[in-house]
């Protein structure tokens, strides 16, 4: 199943995710390491890692969803993808309540509950993660067609055929 937003011959999709999860991932790292630590650059750090995470969750979770849209009703890719969109909403709203409790002093340690619910949306985003992974690898969702190892580049051609 070919997906509905590209760019360059690409789903636009994945190419994104990558920001979200990175950012956040090292804001949960950065956390981590400042409980130890009470560096103020750290809890800064990540602070600002969070809120741009939360932006490029919103943005990758538009393209996610028109190319939900697009996968054919009462299909396990359409409920895969249901929980994975689902899900990662879920860790957006997470990301977005540990912003909202620390942003009167970003500086510092994050507060027990906010990190509490940081490790908690960093492990959700490993199993949503995981479903977008089995989306793509196991179910097809968002590969072209006619891929295979000798397709042309998608920058001659709009398919793999």
């Amino acid at each position: 199943m070919r997906t509905q937003a590209k760019a360059f011959g690409h789903p636009i999709h994945p190419a994104l995710v990558v920001f979200p999860l990175g950012l956040l991932a090292t804001a949960v790292g950065l956390d981590v390491v400042n409980a130890f630590s009470a560096n103020p650059v750290l809890g800064q750090v990540a602070f600002w890692n969070i809120g741009m995470g939360i932006v490029a969750g919103l943005v990758a979770a538009a393209f996610g969803l028109r190319d939900w849209l697009a996968i054919p009703p009462a299909t396990r890719a359409k409920r895969v993808g249901l929980l994975h969109g689902l899900g990662n909403v879920v860790v957006v709203a997470l990301f977005t309540t540990v912003w909202l409790l620390r942003r009167e002093v970003p500086f510092h340690v994050a507060p027990t509950p906010a990190l509490v619910l940081e490790l908690v949306a960093g492990g959700l985003s490993v199993v949503t993660g995981w479903l977008g992974g089995e989306l793509v690898d196991r179910l097809g969702v968002g590969v072209d067609e006619g891929a295979n190892v000798n397709a042309p580049s998608s920058l001659r051609t709009t398919s793999a055929r």
